[in-house]
């Protein structure tokens, strides 16, 4: 039975932890935020899809007929449909759908992630005689979908936090793990620098960057390992690396200790929300220094949002512009004040995952 009438939001997300991380299967800490996508669609007489997109002022057609031939680079709602039938899902009627948000667009934020989850979740509530996905099997297709199909450098951390929502610790080696943290955290201040950026190229610098400095030190330290290997092991190896690719090693290791670090404090009775934002600090100066992946206007913003009381702030995404984000959990409507003189602000909190709206059968 399809529904007559079906509507599907999905949050975008913030990186608390592990940034550039989680394609090298390191763990991140993620949270779903309040701010989603929306499909909303009305089932047709046909099997041709009829997508709005006022957004982005665009349209998208297309028949359900055999394999879809991809028609853009990302072609994602062609490409959700073709894997989806590669699991086993068929359809017979299309829907006149209308697609809208209120996530940064090409920000960090996974505004695409949560389009794909969400558009995922719509085709398997209308697949013919199949069972709907769970969140953690859409997560899964999901990143089939938006990063394998497609050939794309980065990991599996915005497809499960959308779908999956909350706050979470996901780990992908040596097999998905996920694990539900304290989501009660308060309320963050999320700054859109409105500049724009190439997630895909900055993906590729660092990650080759990275594993072409991983590569060096296994030259003569073949036991290197991102998942074990300490600062004190890495430092007694410095002299026969370059000091560039130290600095991104040592970043790296950095960087997975905090996410563990914490991991433990989320999994406390009582958190210690000035630790977490001095972590959060720790984590904006290896990505910005180190990383390189952070712009003057972001530190701008992040500065101005420290001035003004947040316990901690670092950029989110691949960097190169997009959003920051602060932790401001008790004076978020100052904090946002002050974010809003360089860009964008508004304040978000911790949301749930994707989700049916409104379905009439």
């Amino acid at each position: 039975m399809h529904p007559r009438q079906l509507a599907i939001s999905t949050p975008g997300r913030i990186c608390l932890f592990g940034e550039h991380q989680d394609y090298l299967g390191l763990p991140v800490i993620a949270a779903a935020i309040s701010r989603r996508v929306t499909i909303e669609g009305t089932i047709r007489e046909d099997n041709r899809m009829v997508l709005s997109l006022p957004d982005v002022g665009s349209e998208i057609s297309f028949t359900l007929d055999g394999k879809l031939a991809y028609s853009e680079e990302r072609d994602y709602f062609r490409g959700c449909v073709n894997v989806l039938r590669k699991h086993g899902h068929q359809f017979s009627r299309g829907y006149d759908c209308i697609v809208r948000g209120n996530i940064p667009i090409n920000a960090g934020t996974s505004s695409s992630s949560a389009l794909v989850v969400s558009w995922l979740h719509f085709l398997s509530a209308i697949s013919d005689g199949r069972t709907l996905l769970t969140p953690e099997e859409i997560g899964t297709v999901a990143y089939e979908a938006e990063v394998l199909e497609f050939s794309e450098p980065g990991g599996m951390m915005d497809q499960y936090s959308t779908a999956i929502g909350g706050l979470i610790f996901l780990e992908s080696h040596p097999k998905i793990s996920i694990k539900y943290l304290d989501g009660s955290l308060g309320s963050f201040v999320l700054g859109n620098s409105r500049q724009s950026k190439d997630t895909k190229s900055i993906l590729a610098r660092v990650r080759g960057e990275v594993s072409d400095a991983a590569t060096a030190l296994r030259r003569i330290y073949p036991e290197f390992s991102f998942h074990k290997t300490s600062l004190a092991q890495l430092e007694s190896f410095a002299k026969h690396i370059t000091s560039r690719q130290y600095e991104l090693l040592e970043a790296t290791i950095v960087n997975r200790n905090l996410t563990f670090e914490a991991r433990d404090l989320l999994m406390q009775n009582t958190v210690d929300h000035a630790k977490i934002g001095a972590l959060l600090n720790i984590h904006q100066d290896r990505l910005r220094d180190a990383l390189g992946i952070s712009t003057p206007t972001i530190d701008s913003m992040i500065q101005k949002a420290l001035e003004a009381g947040a316990l901690g702030a670092k950029i989110n995404g691949s960097g190169g512009g997009g959003c920051m984000f602060a932790y401001a959990p008790e004076n978020a409507e100052e904090v946002a004040e002050a974010v809003g003189q360089t860009g964008e602000a508004m304040v978000i909190t911790i949301d749930e995952g994707t989700r049916r709206e409104r379905a009439d059968e």
